[in-house]
């Protein structure tokens, strides 16, 4: 018996193909519930646990605002990919840039 996510199925080119787990959507949707569940876990632990089992002290007032890290969080990877994909711009090479003159 194949193990899950070892099925080998033909390719159109006639070469086999195995079949990752990924592949079945009942296992994306699986993956997303369960993503938004701890999402939802993490917002109602930082709206009890840091609010009335904390006694850290605030550095900035922001800090106490319901939800804040999170936002936080979610806004600077926004931005470090919006700034990746300008510097993209500026550091890429040609594809045989390592390639080319090698033989001079």
């Amino acid at each position: 018996m194949a193990e899950h996510g070892t099925e080998i199925q033909p390719r159109e080119d006639g070469r086999p193909e195995r079949k990752h787990v990924w592949d079945d959507p009942k296992n994306v949707q699986i993956l997303l519930i369960v993503f938004w569940t701890a999402c939802g876990v993490m917002l109602l632990l930082d709206l009890f646990v840091d609010r009335y089992l904390s006694f850290k002290q605030d550095e900035f007032p922001m800090e106490g605002w319901f939800g804040f890290y999170g936002f936080y969080g979610f806004v600077a990877c926004v931005l470090l990919v919006l700034v990746a994909k300008q510097m993209r711009k500026v550091l890429m090479r040609r594809e045989d840039y390592y390639g080319s003159g090698a033989d001079e």
